[in-house]
Order: structure tokens, then sequence, then C-alpha cells
């Protein structure tokens, strides 16, 4: 058992890894929800309209 979980452990990436795989979908993620947000905040009223048609 004890070699079945030490192999299975080899085979998991760093811990760097999995920070930087969950950054890769957070970041765009992130910056995608505050774009819509100054979108519907900020935009002029004649550009609110031009996408709800």
């Amino acid at each position: 058992m004890n070699e079945m979980l030490e192999r299975f452990i080899g085979y998991v990436p760093p811990g760097g890894l999995w920070i930087c795989a969950f950054l890769s979908a957070a970041i765009p993620m992130a910056v995608y929800y505050i774009n819509q947000t100054l979108h519907k905040y900020a935009d002029p009223p004649w550009k609110k309209g031009q996408g709800e048609e």
C-alpha cells in the first residue's frame, strides 16, 4: 500500500504548477468580469442600446 501511495504522489505535479494552472484560469475570468462591470456603468448612453437590440 505504501509503495502504491508513493508511486501516485510521484505522478502528482508540484504545488507551483497547481497555483499557475489556477491563476491561468482565474486571471482571465476576473478581467472579463471587471470589464463587463466597467462597461455596464461607464459606457455612454448611445452605446448601451447598441448590444441590446
